[in-house]
């Protein structure tokens, strides 16, 4: 760590990005209701997105940060997400750092553009900002329809008070199977036992669909640190889930020529099985790569028993789902 610390100093790039604590803390806006933050959650879909049918033998899943793309960008992104060799034609895409209204982005809603774009449904979710814009967030692109979309503050603040979310919905396949998808954007200035807390709340979330119920976790969890990388195989290992990925990079940077490798961004599995997977790291629009994963498609039997689990919500403190929110149609 200290090597990788005083590389960055070195650079001139601010030592906090790696270093828990180094800011002063900024209160935090009170008013954190649901009622207050339901702005934060938007839900919807293009015209063009099918109705629900059952799915095919295979299903691909990407995780992306895309460090808010926006302009060309973007619009080579979405070519990339349905051309590209590896990523192209995914049917479930979970994202981070996707912004709403930012003036970096062209104050778009990049989210419900890739959605129109792709035609998908689509969540968008993000933390509430001490800023006068808001924060960068979280997504879910989906071939299919989602339901139960749950927008998780994470706990734990980092510097300046703020926060991180994560992204819940379940996707209804069609023919009666459904699978509970999270995309996560973890915080990167923060003790490691921290960070475990962070993944734990999506996990504590995932246990009111029921054990059986066929679940991805996936996203950017930050976890730039030795000990964050084996302590995550161990916490989601425990809780029974299955990653085909090692510990291999996701993240690449070059600081004074020196280059940076981080695994940073990860797919798990829960009652699902992979067929193929891999890093594309021909695709540098960003500092991550994107992760793609194909499964196979849940069994019948499990999701009949996460449905009735389904039942068991999580209070609206934590389920910001249950406030009001945005439902966009192109």
């Amino acid at each position: 760590m200290s090597r990788l610390f005083w590389l960055l100093v070195l650079a001139g790039l601010p030592a906090a990005l790696f270093l828990p604590g180094l800011y002063s803390r900024a209160a935090h806006p009170s008013d954190t209701s649901p009622a207050a933050e339901a702005h934060l959650l938007e839900i919807g879909t293009s015209s063009a997105a099918r109705k629900a049918v059952p799915p095919p033998a295979d299903i691909k899943v990407v995780s992306y940060n895309i460090r808010w793309r926006g302009g060309d960008d973007l619009h080579r992104l979405i070519k990339l997400f349905r051309e590209d060799a590896e990523i192209g034609g995914a049917a479930i895409l979970g994202l981070q750092e996707v912004d709403r209204n930012k003036k970096r982005t062209g104050n778009q809603n990049t989210a419900a553009m890739m959605a129109h774009e792709l035609g998908m449904y689509y969540a968008w979710a993000a933390p509430n900002s001490t800023e006068k814009e808001e924060q960068t967030g979280v997504s879910i692109l989906s071939a299919y329809p989602l339901n139960d979309v749950r927008r998780l503050v994470l706990p734990h603040k980092g510097p300046g008070g703020r926060r991180r979310v994560a992204l819940g919905a379940t996707l209804q396949l069609g023919g009666g199977l459904q699978m509970r998808v999270y995309s996560i954007h973890s915080e990167t200035r923060m003790k490691v036992s921290r960070k475990l807390e962070q993944m734990k709340a999506v996990i504590d979330d995932l246990e009111s669909f029921g054990k059986e119920m066929p679940a991805i976790v996936l996203g950017d969890l930050n976890t730039w640190e030795p000990a964050a990388v084996d302590d995550t195989f161990k916490l989601f290992t425990k809780e029974g889930f299955q990653t085909p990925f090692s510990d291999e990079s996701t993240f690449f940077q070059r600081v004074l020529l020196v280059p940076i490798k981080l695994k940073l961004d990860w797919i798990w599995l829960r009652n699902l099985k992979a067929s193929g997977h891999g890093i594309d790291r021909t695709i540098k629009l960003s500092d991550h790569w994107p992760l793609w994963i194909v499964i196979g498609k849940p069994q019948r039997s499990d999701v009949r028993f996460g449905a009735r689990r389904e039942l068991k919500l999580r209070p609206a403190a934590v389920c910001y789902s249950e406030g009001r929110s945005h439902l966009l149609r192109f």
